[in-house]
């Protein structure tokens, strides 16, 4: 079965949801409880880079998007990024697509430098991540505490990762 790559449009929320919901039931994706609602989402989030991955029927099976870092115009062109595959998609690909696409609509975009924070515990993010350029920036230790889940209440550590635009001119 294919997987197509395509902006992500309202409609798709129902399921970006769920996909979130799910990463979030982990512990080990966000510091974040519960998602936010479509209206808190689109507000977030630029416009570049709303991506979702879909199958031949249609099915979201993963869903990626930025926000910008701050408001201050010193770091326009430098994003924090979300990637989310879904528990059935997992382990064919979908992350490297969705993150490979994210990448290339930064770069178009004008984005410098693409960042996120990911738990130590998400290896196969890390590793993901490593293999598309970016680079570990450093251990963020013990810098927020979960309310939720398997690890409430713990103090959790996150790797500062972050990918510099080899083709956008600072």
């Amino acid at each position: 079965m294919a997987t197509t790559i395509r902006p992500l449009v309202p409609s798709d929320w129902r399921a970006v949801e769920r996909i979130y919901r799910e990463g979030i039931a982990t512990g080990d994706t966000t510091f974040e409880a519960e998602p936010p609602t479509w209206e808190q989402f689109d507000a977030g989030r630029l416009n570049v880079a709303r991506l979702v991955a879909v199958d031949d029927d249609g099915t979201v099976l993963g869903w990626a998007a930025v926000s910008p870092v701050s408001g201050r115009d010193v770091y326009h062109g430098v994003v924090e990024h979300s990637v989310y595959v879904g528990s059935q998609a997992q382990g064919r690909g979908v992350g490297r697509l969705l993150l490979s696409e994210l990448i290339e609509a930064c770069e178009d975009a004008g984005i410098w430098t693409i960042q996120s924070s990911v738990f130590p515990a998400n290896i196969a993010s890390l590793a993901l991540h490593e293999q598309l350029g970016f680079r570990r920036v450093g251990i963020r230790e013990r810098i927020a505490r979960m309310r939720y889940g398997p690890h409430i209440g713990e103090w959790r550590d996150t790797v500062l990762i972050e990918r510099r635009s080899g083709r956008v001119a600072l």
